[in-house]
């Protein structure tokens, strides 16, 4: 019997070190980054982003919980507003600050995470003229910590949220060019 005990416990402990080593060689920090072009001019693509009342029209999470509590605080768009929200295990809990706001070529935001688990990261978004539109690009980074490496060991932090940030750019392209 303890023969068993003992073994099962040794390919626990083996596994639990090759994960273990697996996360080490994990990346620092992350980055997940989106592009898209809209049809329409950077600063009517900026004012969608630069006022946290806006991202209603387009955030992929925005319609997740349709008892999302929302509270918006500071200035009403550009540096210094602040949006919070609250909502189920889908959209948790957290906040966002405008920290930089340089019309219309760049918007970044604080973002704090606290449910379903503690991160803080930046996000940066940047416009660039592109013919009678405007290529947006939406960048999220911050640091991978022992959790978050042991977390990607098993999940692809890019395509997982980089498939929200592809739906949160179409919603924007559909909102901006009004269609």
């Amino acid at each position: 019997m303890w023969n068993v005990v003992l073994i099962v416990a040794g390919v626990i402990a083996a596994i639990v070190v090759v994960v273990l080593i697996l996360a080490a060689r994990k990346p620092s920090v992350f980055r997940v980054v989106r592009t898209t072009t809209i049809e329409a001019p950077p600063a009517t693509v900026f004012a969608y982003i630069n006022d946290f009342r806006q991202w209603t029209a387009w955030s992929p999470w925005e319609q997740l919980d349709p008892n999302l509590q929302r509270t918006y605080s500071g200035s009403g768009s550009g540096v210094g507003a602040k949006y919070a929200w609250e909502g189920d295990k889908t959209v948790g809990q957290g906040s966002m600050e405008i920290v930089e706001s340089t019309s219309p070529s760049k918007i970044s935001l604080k973002l704090d995470f606290l449910k379903p688990f503690e991160a803080h990261n930046m996000t940066d978004f940047t416009f660039e003229p592109v013919g009678n539109g405007t290529k947006i690009t939406w960048d999220m980074h911050g640091p991978n910590q022992c959790m978050g490496r042991v977390m990607s060991v098993f999940i692809d932090m890019d395509q997982m949220v980089g498939e929200n940030f592809e739906t949160g750019l179409a919603n924007l392209k559909t909102a901006a060019e009004g269609k």
